[in-house]
């Protein structure tokens, strides 16, 4: 919003400075972007008096001027406008002085004669479009006068940045009050007078003329309509085009301009029809067309035809659509030079309805603008009156209809709260007598009663359609009571620190062990593409296939929620091996997303989840090329359940299709006794090429919620060993089909009843030559030890023996020979 601040002292006086006062209007909640003095171009440009003329000697069409600039001596100008004559009075350029289009005037030749300024026409000032000839000024100021001072061009404009919630301040009478609430001493906005002139009134009545039905009071609850007869279009007076080229609008023609300086003076947009072109004299504000209607073409005033939707609001007259409501006018309806009759349309329209045939028709005006935000319902008769007379003043001839039309089937209910001061104040953080409050917001035309020793009944003004609740009140004090005057005030904070969540607890606990173990840490987006449960080749009852889908995706790659965070792990292994990495160990924590109910918000589950592929070390002279496995992804989930006190986890072999993207044999499930907390296993090749993936990759996908159930509510700590260790080897000669992890887990079972038994682990496993086809050899190393004795041979023999047979009768096992 572009505002001038001479135009803004014509509603209340100011007594700041351009600087001061963008500061007061940022503090009071309307950020002032730019101050920009309008007229600067015009130092140096002083009036001057004509002294002499006299024919140029080498040149027919121009002029040598004596002119008087009041600098004493009188200087010789060449000038070649045909009105120059002496004793006249213009406005004079002097060397150095740059004026619009970037012309800088200096001491120079023109034809052999010395010019030592310019004398400049309206047009050259950019203060008219007449370049017929130089400025005939008034007399009255004397040579030597700047121009600013002698035509009262002292002029700055601020442009306020507004946020979407005061569309009151979209007016230049809004904006006054603001100004006014923040004065010392406070002041009102003085309203400018809406009487229609007697004088120009003529005989015939609006009704006799014009006709409105409102169809749809819901979209338009209410439409006032002015109308003047004998009207000449024109160009605007000088004091009509220099207001609206001060906010930045160019003039047109005096009935639009009219329009356009009441739209900015009180920020109801209005409307002109060129009443000869509606038909029947008929206004009708309905939609374009039924539920289910094919689009209509409309062509608007910029000449551009748009397809309106059936729901869209339109202005009509007898026979045809002439106007989109709210937005702009219609090419079929404009004001011509040949206009004679005018009708003046003010309305109020839903703001939801505007908006929402904005965005869809692509057109941007002002009056949408404002319309969009919300506009004072109250003020629509007001706008009406205050065009209708302007009109009649800048054309001589107009004269007015009797009347006015105002349909107003949707009548807009005051907004009246109960406020509570002392709830106020609790809010805010200040201390504000009743009185106080009521006073400041009175400033902005509120008007508070008292209802109680605490309590006021706030009536809110109409213009004020952002206020709808008591916090608004608040905010309204906030502000004009000054942010600044509000003291900072800190929350008690106790000494005693508060223990960190164990869910934030456990994800840091897991982040250094993975970064431990040489892992870095992925985040992927939480949205993937729709069609990565295909991807992964999950069946359709998997749950993974209940995927929340995003009303309005930032792109078909991130269209749904996901359910599984090795999608995203797997894109980034695939933008790694593009960047010629091939080894890549990563992780990620982060929640999927499962749907529910419709209208319900999905299921939230957080996983961890790892990749590995590539080498186990980077390449040398003293390590061969060895690549990752199974094995080392197995090892690095032992580790990582090992860090979180997590015992007694079985891995056994994925029998269903839980998880058909692991390789078949190649997947494993993680539990502790009926508990699974995830898997783990080497993705299928059929997988990786629908990711466009060439090398091996192994991945594990856990529940951390699962995990945090396996882990031990306290850790049990015990003394160092005082005594050594036996450690004793077996070997078994098993069938090549049987699971490690089966008599391992025997093996631990037994050692569980037996407290000399400090650990068992598999060292060695052999097929091949000399090892019969079918079978293998597993070599395991048991160690025992006691808390109270140095143990002996014969300690453990029986112990040793008793073990080695229960693993052969079990396992149909055979010692080597």
């Amino acid at each position: 919003m572009k505002v001038s601040l001479s135009w803004l002292k014509e509603y209340i006086p100011i007594g700041f400075q351009p600087e001061e006062l963008s500061d007061r209007l940022t503090m009071a909640g309307l950020e002032v972007d730019s101050v920009e003095p309008l007229y600067d171009y015009l130092d140096n440009v002083v009036v001057a008096k004509v002294l002499e003329v006299r024919q140029h000697p080498n040149a027919d069409k121009l002029s040598c001027c004596k002119v008087d600039t009041g600098n004493g001596e009188p200087v010789q100008i060449v000038c070649g406008a045909p009105n120059v004559r002496e004793n006249m009075f213009v406005p004079c350029a002097l060397p150095g002085a740059v004026l619009p289009g970037d012309l800088k005037i200096k001491k120079s030749k023109l034809r052999g004669e010395v010019s030592q300024g310019m004398l400049c026409s309206s047009a050259e000032l950019r203060l008219d479009s007449d370049a017929s000839g130089i400025m005939d000024l008034d007399p009255a100021h004397p040579a030597g006068t700047p121009l600013e001072k002698a035509m009262g061009l002292d002029d700055t404009r601020l442009e306020i940045d507004l946020t979407p919630n005061r569309p009151d301040c979209l007016s230049l009478i809004g904006v006054a009050r603001e100004i006014g609430a923040f004065s010392e001493p406070k002041a009102k906005v003085t309203l400018p007078d809406v009487t229609l002139p007697q004088e120009r009134m003529g005989k015939e009545s609006i009704h006799d003329w014009a006709k409105v039905r409102i169809e749809d009071p819901d979209l338009c609850p209410r439409y006032t309509a002015g109308m003047l007869f004998d009207v000449k279009v024109g160009p605007s007076p000088f004091w009509l085009r220099q207001k609206l080229e001060s906010v930045g609008l160019t003039p047109i023609n005096n009935v639009v301009d009219i329009t356009n300086f009441v739209m900015l003076e009180t920020g109801q947009p209005l409307h002109a029809f060129d009443y000869d072109n509606l038909a029947r004299g008929e206004i009708i504000v309905k939609t374009a067309g039924s539920p289910g209607d094919a689009p209509i073409d409309f062509t608007t005033l910029d000449s551009k035809t748009h397809k309106l939707e059936p729901e869209m609001l339109m202005i009509c007259d007898g026979e045809r659509a002439v106007g989109l409501a709210g937005i702009m006018g219609g090419e079929n309806s404009e004001i011509s030079d040949d206009t004679t009759r005018v009708l003046i349309e003010s309305a109020h329209f839903n703001h939801v309805s505007i908006r929402r045939t904005a965005k869809r028709t692509g057109i941007a005006t002002d009056a949408s603008h404002r319309f969009e935000r919300g506009v004072d319902p109250e003020g629509t008769l007001f706008a009406m009156k205050r065009a209708v007379s302007l009109i009649a003043l800048v054309c001589d001839s107009a004269v007015i209809a009797r009347d006015i039309i105002d349909e107003y089937p949707a009548r807009v209910e005051p907004v009246s709260l109960s406020l509570s001061t002392d709830a106020l104040n609790v809010r805010l953080g200040i201390d504000l007598s009743c009185d106080a409050i009521a006073d400041i917001l009175e400033s902005v035309d509120f008007k508070a009663d008292k209802a109680g020793e605490n309590l006021l009944k706030v009536a809110v003004p109409s213009f004020r359609v952002d206020v709808t609740r008591p916090e608004d009140l608040s905010e309204e004090v906030a502000r004009l009571w000054g942010y600044n005057n509000i003291e900072t005030s800190y929350p008690p904070v106790p000494a005693r620190g508060k223990a960190l969540s164990p869910v934030i607890l456990t994800r840091e606990k897991i982040r250094q062990a993975m970064n431990g173990f040489s892992f870095h840490e992925a985040i992927n987006y939480n949205f993937v593409h729709q069609d990565s449960c295909d991807r992964l080749a999950l069946s359709d009852a998997d749950p993974r296939r209940r995927m929340e889908f995003i009303l309005n995706p930032i792109s078909d790659q991130m269209s749904v929620l996901r359910t599984s965070l090795v999608p995203g792990l797997l894109e980034t292994m695939k933008k790694n091996n593009a960047q010629q990495t091939d080894t890549v160990r990563i992780f990620e924590m982060g929640k999927v997303f499962f749907a529910t109910e419709p209208g319900q918000q999905p299921r939230e589950v957080e996983m961890v989840a790892g990749l590995l592929t590539g080498n186990r070390r980077d390449p040398s002279w003293f390590s061969k090329k060895a690549p990752l496995d199974f094995y080392d992804m197995k090892g690095g989930v032992e580790a990582l359940l090992k860090e979180l006190s997590i015992q007694n986890v079985d891995y056994a072999r994925i029998e269903d299709d839980a998880c058909p993207y692991y390789e078949k044999g190649m997947g494993a499930v993680v539990k502790k006794g009926q508990q699974i907390a995830g898997f783990m296993g080497k993705i299928a090749p059929k997988v990786m090429k629908t990711y466009g993936l060439k090398q091996e990759a192994f991945v594990f996908d856990l529940q951390l919620s699962v995990l945090m159930e396996m882990m031990p509510e306290k850790i049990q700590a015990s003394s160092l060993p005082k005594f050594p260790s036996i450690s004793r080897d077996m070997t078994f000669i098993v069938d090549s089909g049987l699971e490690v992890g089966s008599v391992l887990g025997r093996m631990k079972e037994m050692a569980a009843r037996e407290k000399l038994i400090e650990e068992i682990f598999l060292f060695d496993l052999f097929e091949g030559h000399p090892i019969a086809e079918g079978k293998k050899s597993l070599s395991f190393r048991v160690v025992y030890r006691s808390d109270t004795r140095t143990l002996t041979e014969k300690n453990i023999k029986k112990l040793h023996a008793n073990m080695t047979r229960q693993i052969m009768d079990t396992f149909h096992a055979d010692l080597p020979e």
